[in-house]
């Protein structure tokens, strides 16, 4: 499922969504359960791949994060969720661990935004994504991380809703298994996003960009990753 359009720098945004150390490094959490699909796909290197198309040519880059854990929540809570209460017995992201923090190649910069904190799926429930990038006047949105079927899939949708155009970049994309992955991008998301790419039609489809246009870094180059600071937080996010 390819794009007919383009992609203008100024008014594209990368969502990298749960980059955790619990999911994406080994020793995570939930790395084990990751890591078949993850290897299979070449998720880390085309995840890094589409973040340096996407800072070279001078996208905006946003962190979407699920809540970080802490002992107490959840447990006043009437309705949760099946994937909240095993979160909550797993102590998954924890706040103030290692599977907390970010995989190190995914750590945003200081000028990129890290926006509030996710309970469930939707990075656009209960957060400050929607008013982030209209006030950044974005219009596509680019999505990578984890985990297809939950996470990518419910943010994708809630964007299509509220009228952004939506693409997902299906090999830096990971999941829990191939199934998991079939429903998302070939039975799912061809009925709501806009495109289907791939790694290297994303980067065919980046417009170059204006110098000094949003997150231009001077004498970056597509395809390499620059050095990464820590990031602006916003309300529950953390910028680290």
């Amino acid at each position: 499922m390819t794009s007919e359009a383009r992609y203008s720098p100024r008014e594209t945004a990368l969502l990298i969504v749960d980059p955790y150390n619990d999911f994406l490094s080994e020793g995570g959490k939930l790395w084990p359960r990751a890591k078949e699909v993850a290897e299979r796909v070449g998720l880390l290197d085309h995840m890094r791949a589409v973040l340096a198309t996407a800072r070279g040519q001078g996208c905006h880059v946003l962190i979407v994060p699920h809540h970080r854990t802490a002992p107490g929540d959840y447990r006043t809570w009437d309705h949760l969720s099946p994937t909240q209460q095993r979160t909550m017995a797993d102590q998954t992201f924890a706040e103030g661990s290692w599977g907390g923090e970010w995989h190190p190649d995914f750590r945003p910069r200081e000028d990129e935004i890290v926006v509030r904190q996710h309970w469930a799926s939707s990075g656009f429930a209960n957060t400050d994504l929607d008013l982030m990038l209209k006030q950044h006047r974005i219009r596509k949105i680019v999505i990578i991380g984890m985990r297809a079927n939950t996470c990518i899939d419910t943010t994708a949708r809630f964007g299509q809703e509220l009228g952004y155009h939506v693409t997902l970049v299906r090999d830096a994309i990971g999941s829990f298994s191939w199934a998991e992955m079939t429903a998302t991008l070939d039975l799912n998301a061809p009925l709501y996003a806009h495109a289907v790419l791939t790694t290297d039609e994303f980067a065919g489809l980046v417009d170059d960009g204006d110098a000094g246009g949003p997150g231009v870094v001077p004498g970056a180059v597509p395809g390499t990753v620059p050095g990464a600071g820590h990031g602006v937080a916003h309300g529950g996010g953390h910028g680290r």
